[in-house]
């Protein structure tokens, strides 16, 4: 068998709209100036507390704590309105489809979202029972730690060889080369093209349709004997 592990924000779904309202919402329930549209976008994949550990530059548990209850708020309150979407970007569903219907494949996902939140997503855009493991916020540690590829594999009973990450962010690259597995950075995400090379990628990609291919060479699958 083999694991495709997928990142979810700037991967799968472009969700920096709702990401800076999180943020946006985060900084004025606490009172502070808010940091950059790029300082905040270069900390997706990154877990909540990370990310505002990073952005704040020192460890401040009580205020970090507020801050993720601020983000949440304005995030359950947008999706009790149904104000939230985050779109698919495009291609993505044909390969994930494309994916899931070989029986040889197993899909997982390893995000710095919540649980709650990632399956409010797989709900939105109708991709329940696609992924067999699910690696979140609550759950793993977060990104570079590689406690959520290692996790997906225990799950799944996949190997190392035949897992394989994808995510457009250096932490998701870190996260791979830390669990010693392949990976492949995409470029339409948060990070930039450079960013994921220097971080370790394996394979760097532009659009969607580039992944097949670029599985099936990485794993012999157009050489295999049906």
């Amino acid at each position: 068998m083999y694991l495709i592990v997928f990142d979810c924000d700037g991967t799968l779904a472009d969700s920096q709209d709702n990401i800076m309202i999180g943020f946006t919402a985060a900084y004025r329930f606490v009172d502070l100036p808010m940091p950059s549209r790029d300082e905040i976008l270069a900390t997706v994949g990154l877990t909540l507390d990370v990310a505002f550990e990073q952005l704040l530059g020192r460890n401040d548990p009580d205020l970090i704590e507020q801050m993720v209850k601020g983000y949440q708020q304005i995030v359950w309150e947008m999706r009790s309105k149904g104000r939230d979407y985050d779109p698919l970007y495009e291609g993505a569903i044909d390969a994930l489809r494309e994916l899931d219907s070989r029986e040889d494949v197993l899909l997982g996902i390893a995000t710095g979202k919540h649980s709650r939140g990632m399956k409010h997503l797989i709900s939105l855009h109708e991709l329940e029972g696609l992924f067999t493991t699910m690696q979140t916020a609550d759950v793993a540690p977060s990104k570079p730690n590689p406690g959520m590829i290692f996790q997906a594999m225990s799950e799944t009973g996949v190997d190392l060889e035949n897992t394989i990450m994808i995510g457009d962010t250096t932490f998701d690259m870190h996260m791979a080369r830390n669990a010693g597995v392949k990976s492949v950075g995409v470029t339409w995400g948060y990070h930039s093209a450079e960013d994921v090379k220097s971080a370790g990628a394996t394979y760097v990609i532009n659009q969607f349709k580039e992944l097949i291919p670029v599985l099936s060479e990485h794993f012999k699958w157009n050489k295999e004997v049906a």
